[in-house]
């Protein structure tokens, strides 16, 4: 499947809040809020060419990655969530952009290590993936999702050897700890403390969709990971008017 898109030569960032303006959390879940389907490719040399950042949602079959999609967009049905893990087998590609302009995209993968999916469609989904996180120029970032009563598994540290290259030159990673409402606050804290110290540099999070838990802090760091401050040149001082040459 080829779908011929046109991304935006130019984003502008949306403008940061001031003073009795919206919260970031309500600036970043109505940008959210904004996610339209906009592709889905088999194969990645199906996926379109774009200049946007991108974002992409990786994790087991059955750690929540498409709820978490759907509660942070505030859309129920948006990312599939299939009652039989591991059948969803294709790049889901979501644009964002508030007044119909495109600014980031979001990217619904493939979800792995599901028990039942033959071995060869394995092994295909993790050379499509293992590609997709290596060579995927506009990709800006990474968010793991991770069921925290079962913590990071084989398949989650070989993903985080294969993306640790472009980390280390500036790619953003984030891993969530889904569920987590099934955690006492003591498994919580535990958890999320040795999580860290597996990210390698990345940030993690407690997630919990029905406790509403997270939503706001996942939802203001993607917002950020697409909407980078620009830091202006500090200003030249202006040259006095006719002022005399310096003594010699």
């Amino acid at each position: 499947m080829t779908t011929n898109i046109t991304p935006p030569t130019k984003t502008q960032p949306l403008p940061v809040p001031g003073a009795g303006e919206k919260s970031e959390a309500t600036i970043a879940l109505g940008w959210l809020h904004t996610a339209k389907f906009l592709t889905t490719a088999p194969e990645l040399h199906f996926l379109p060419p774009l200049e946007v950042p991108e974002i992409a949602f990786v994790g087991r079959s059955n750690a929540g990655k498409s709820t978490c999609i759907n509660t942070l967009t505030q859309q129920k049905q948006l990312a599939f969530a299939s009652k039989k893990p591991g059948r969803t087998q294709h790049i889901n590609l979501f644009s964002l952009g508030k007044q119909g302009v495109m600014d980031a995209v979001l990217t619904d993968l493939p979800g792995y290590g599901y028990a039942a999916v033959p071995k060869q469609d394995k092994i295909r989904w993790q050379q499509v993936m293992a590609n997709y996180l290596i060579t995927r120029k506009n990709l800006m970032g990474i968010v793991l999702m991770c069921d925290p009563r079962h913590g990071l598994t084989e398949l989650d540290e070989i993903l985080l050897d294969v993306i640790r290259p472009r980390v280390q030159e500036g790619l953003k990673f984030l891993i969530v700890l889904t569920k987590s409402d099934k955690l006492t606050r003591s498994e919580a804290t535990k958890i999320l403390s040795i999580t860290k110290l597996q990210a390698g540099g990345g940030e993690v999070m407690l997630f919990s969709a029905p406790k509403r838990k997270g939503i706001d802090d996942v939802a203001k760091l993607l917002w950020k990971w697409a909407h980078p401050e620009v830091k202006a040149a500090p200003a030249l001082p202006a040259p006095a008017a006719n002022e005399p040459p310096a003594a010699q």
